[in-house]
């Protein structure tokens, strides 16, 4: 599939009402087709279950997608990535690395995670990579770091999760303090006793909203 074949399937699907509740839900920061996720990847499933046959990531439709304006694009790059996440090497960590820094909301980021956190189960360069994101500058490159080990349960890596949060606490803002919580609230329906004794060790220095979180299911 081409650009342009995608361009003229989303188009054909407009919907200027769903577009505008969409655009609003995220804060008009992007303009939509106005497609509700289940028809968006209907649009795609077939080829998206070619890819995978072909075992090859096409980064240049990928590129070229997500430089369009409708957010129903990125979200297509995501679910591409997603499905190819095991073709994907950490040699491309620059490319999409290159999505995690544009268009940033958390809807591609929390997208975004599951590829970077499949590959840091396959190759533990990401680890480092992961830790020196922790610390970057940008709060969305945080986030990623602070996410990508969500749904890991028993292999989860305690100590680079212990890491990474530490090196958010204090801060200021909701989306780092959000996924904090997340992070915990997740691993604890594995290993509450270790998500307890972290809350416990670091409340001082948690904001109330990821303690809330974090202790949900404790």
């Amino acid at each position: 599939m081409e650009l342009e074949e995608l361009k003229v399937k989303f188009g054909q699907k407009v919907n200027l009402l769903q577009a505008k509740q969409l655009a609003s839900y995220m804060r008009n920061q992007f303009s939509f087709y106005g497609l509700h996720t289940p028809e968006r990847r209907l649009i795609y499933h077939d080829f998206l279950l070619a890819e995978k046959k072909s075992k090859q990531i096409n980064w240049k439709l990928l590129n070229e997608a997500w430089q369009e304006p409708e957010r129903e694009m990125q979200y297509f790059v995501c679910d591409y990535l997603i499905a190819m996440k095991k073709y994907f090497t950490f040699e491309e960590m620059a490319r999409i690395e290159s999505f995690v820094r544009t268009k940033q909301w958390w809807d591609t980021i929390d997208s975004l995670i599951k590829p970077i956190g499949d590959l840091g189960l396959r190759d533990k360069r990401v680890d480092g990579l992961m830790l020196k994101w922790s610390v970057d500058p940008d709060i969305w490159v945080r986030r990623v770091a602070i996410e990508h080990q969500l749904l890991r349960k028993e292999k989860m890596n305690t100590d680079l999760l212990k890491k990474i949060l530490k090196n958010n606490l204090n801060s200021q803002e909701f989306f780092i303090n959000k996924a904090i919580g997340w992070a915990l609230r997740d691993y604890s329906k594995t290993n509450p006793d270790w998500v307890r004794d972290f809350i416990a060790e670091n409340c001082d220095e948690m904001a109330k909203l990821s303690i809330t979180e974090g202790s949900k299911y404790l």
